[in-house]
């Protein structure tokens, strides 16, 4: 399997995780109903994590197959991709999906207090959408360092 084939294959396994998650997670509603409610609400966030996930996949199978000993920075793209998952699913409560989110939720205020659990939860889009910023941006620079060290 090549460095394309790894990183296109990454990208489809990474949203379908989070679809797997999403349904997992919403008893009360059925897989096919989970699934569009998530699709319809999170589509930017499922597409954009998927993409920097298989773009980093790419870059570092690529590297591999080149001889580099050196690593690409898969961490913050890791912890990007997941910081935009878990947030993403806080949108996802209203719709009626991911119940077990909902518990998670309420035991924020006891882990973090009140104030900082409060502005998590409000701001939950934004935070998803920068997590992916980061995610994104990690997979890029990636790609740059990927650029500059093996040739084409």
């Amino acid at each position: 399997m090549g460095p394309a084939s790894r990183g296109a294959a990454a990208a489809c396994a990474t949203a379908a995780a989070y679809l797997g998650i999403v349904i997992a997670t919403t008893p009360a509603l059925g897989p096919l109903d989970a699934a569009a409610a998530a699709l319809g609400a999170n589509w930017p966030l499922m597409a954009g994590t998927g993409a920097a996930v298989g773009i980093q996949f790419y870059s570092s199978s690529r590297a591999r197959a080149a001889g580099c000993s050196t690593r690409l920075g898969a961490g913050g793209n890791t912890g990007g991709a997941a910081a935009a998952s878990f947030f993403s699913f806080f949108s996802l409560v209203p719709l009626g999906c991911c119940g077990w989110w909902l518990y998670a939720l309420s035991l924020l205020p006891g882990l973090l207090g009140a104030g900082a659990s409060a502005a998590l939860i409000e701001y939950s889009v934004p935070l998803a959408y920068g997590a992916m910023a980061v995610a994104l941006g990690m997979a890029g620079a990636s790609l740059w360092r990927l650029r500059t060290r093996v040739p084409a």
